[in-house]
């Protein structure tokens, strides 16, 4: 007969208690489950935006990652970084995310070239990084891309935008702030075919030719259906329309053509002006070595100051600048020195537009005033230095002027406003002003008078029509949007951020899927004091290798002791 004794039946029982504890808590954290993030900045927390769309997803999105590999430690943190982002994206999505991550090196499906060199054939340069290594420095080739598809249709996403051989921290931290939105917005345009209609308008002088490539094909394209629209011929504006982009008009507007932008805005329609006050070109400049900029007369002024800026017909002079090549001694030796007609601007990072946005370059810009208006707020988005100078109109600008050295006493004008974002209910330019023909035209086409905006709207006024144009070279080729063509291939070529400023301003303005709050992430780069890391290298050491063993050999002892006293005494009794 066998006996059991009525301790082993009760560990018996314990232990079986705990199983059963263990097996319903796994149950439970399969069928429900919750994350907490405890970091400072929200690193691991998706803004409302981004789960919105996610949870609205309906066919399943394939991701490939291109940064699998032997990095440095910061390519190898943004590849993490990516890894834990998409952990998140697959939390709040389930199985309609799928992703993978791939060597460059791997051979291609479709031929026995290798993945880099497929992408480097699509256009996707890779980053050649140089690194240290103990045989010394090695050159590595990086593709900090991903593709994001649904069914055929695909498109690329860029991870990082830093393009010098050495990656700082800083700019990789930057990269891992924006790759919720990067991620999540190439998402939405794969799953969203459907682009938001804008509209440029024409008529008064607008640009037409060759310097609108980069604007026209690589920003606005891709993203949204551009049309025509000719504030002259056309009887209105179509409220249809997410967006209109007014880009350095250099003929006068008419007060009926103000009527058709005012009452476009008042029904809800969106205006990017991008405006030169000043008539002032390089050409006139290379030709005489001399320009007379004075006011084109726009007669835009009472619309603007009505909606709650001023455009000045001044010119700003900084001396953060760009370069352009003088020749000081006469013999044809030309030599880049900085031209303070075309500042470098930067921005107070205040709103998702200018987030982590880098700097944008300008030419003969002009400042912008921040007036009264009722309910409407005023957001500062790019500006000078705190080394500005303001010139008025008319003024001589000569290329001899860079014979000497400017005098940086006189550089004492501190953050010039050049582009404002404004927010809120617009009232009309026309309201109590309407003409009685003005009432008639809009009869005419059934279109009533809309003295307010009928909803929260927005506007952006920058003070400089060259921004989202392009320069032209060897006839007909184009460069990229904000590259200046004088120090293009040169080691004073520079990318500035202007394609990014306009993609990130409509963006914020016509995208109405709230990812743009994303962009409002900003990740603490904390550094180790290297000073205080080298003095006390062996102590931190020490603590990093011998404390964890240490401590655990610690609560080995103690747990051991506990266990045998515990025994001893029921042994005993």
């Amino acid at each position: 007969m066998i006996h059991f004794h009525p301790n082993k039946i009760k560990h018996s029982g314990f232990f079986f208690a705990i199983f059963l504890i263990l097996l319903a808590v796994n149950l439970v954290g399969s069928i429900w489950h919750a994350r907490l993030d405890l970091t400072d900045e929200n690193r691991y927390t998706l803004s409302e935006g981004t789960k919105t769309m996610l949870r609205k997803l309906e066919s399943p999105v394939e991701i490939t990652i291109y940064l699998k590999g032997d990095f440095p430690s910061g390519f190898k943190n943004l590849s993490k970084g990516t890894d834990d982002l998409l952990r998140e994206f697959r939390e709040v999505a389930g199985n309609k995310i799928r992703y993978r991550f791939v060597s460059s090196n791997e051979p291609s499906l479709q031929s026995e070239i290798t993945i880099g060199d497929s992408l480097t054939q699509a256009g996707l340069i890779p980053i050649n990084l140089t690194a240290q290594v103990k045989q010394g420095q090695q050159q590595q080739l990086v593709y900090p891309y991903a593709r994001v598809s649904v069914d055929t249709l695909s498109v690329p996403v860029e991870l990082y935008k830093g393009k010098t051989p050495i990656a700082s921290f800083s700019e990789l931290n930057d990269a891992e702030t924006q790759l919720e939105f990067q991620l999540a917005n190439a998402i939405f345009r794969v799953t969203h075919v459907q682009r938001p209609p804008i509209a440029y308008a024409i008529g008064n002088g607008e640009p037409m030719d060759y310097q609108v490539y980069d604007m026209v094909e690589k920003t606005i394209n891709p993203n949204y259906s551009l049309s025509l629209v000719n504030l002259q011929t056309q009887p209105f504006i179509d409220p249809g329309f997410k967006a209109l982009l007014i880009v350095k008009p250099s003929a006068p507007f008419s007060d009926f053509e103000k009527l058709k932008i005012d009452q476009y805005v008042m029904n809800g329609g969106k205006v990017l002006f991008f405006v030169d006050v000043l008539e002032a070109e390089m050409d006139s400049l290379q030709i005489k070595n001399q320009v007379l900029a004075y006011d084109r007369n726009l007669n835009l002024n009472d619309m603007l100051f009505k909606y709650g800026t001023r455009v000045n017909s001044n010119l700003l002079m900084d001396l953060q600048c760009d370069y352009l090549p003088f020749d000081i001694s006469g013999n044809g030796q030309f030599e880049f020195l900085p031209w303070n007609y075309f500042p470098v601007l930067e921005s107070p990072e205040n709103h998702p537009i200018n987030k982590n946005l880098g700097f944008v370059s300008g030419k003969f810009v002009n400042t912008i005033d921040t007036v009264s208006a009722e309910g409407i707020t005023k957001t500062v988005l790019l500006r000078s230095s705190i080394n500005a100078k303001i010139l008025p109109s008319p003024s001589l600008i000569s290329g001899s002027e860079n014979s000497t050295a400017p005098e940086d006493e006189k550089f004492r004008a501190q953050h010039q406003p050049v582009a404002v974002l404004l927010e809120g209910k617009f009232n009309s330019v026309f309201k109590n002003r309407l003409s009685a023909s003005f009432s008639d035209s809009l009869s005419s086409i059934n279109m009533p008078f809309t003295p307010a905006c009928i909803k929260p709207n927005a506007m952006l006024v920058v003070s400089d029509g060259d921004m989202v144009l392009n320069a032209v070279v060897k006839g007909n080729e184009p460069l990229p949007m904000g590259m200046n063509p004088f120090t293009y291939g040169s080691q004073r070529e520079f990318p500035f951020a202007n394609r990014d400023f306009l993609i990130n301003a409509l963006d914020y303005m016509v995208n109405e899927n709230g990812l743009s709050s994303a962009k409002n992430k900003n990740f603490k780069l904390y550094l180790l004091d290297t000073k205080k890391l080298k003095q006390d290298d062996l102590y931190w050491q020490c603590l990093n290798l011998f404390f964890p063993v240490v401590a655990i050999g610690l609560i080995s002892i103690l747990f051991y002791w506990l266990r045998k006293r515990k025994y001893s005494r029921k042994h005993n009794s």
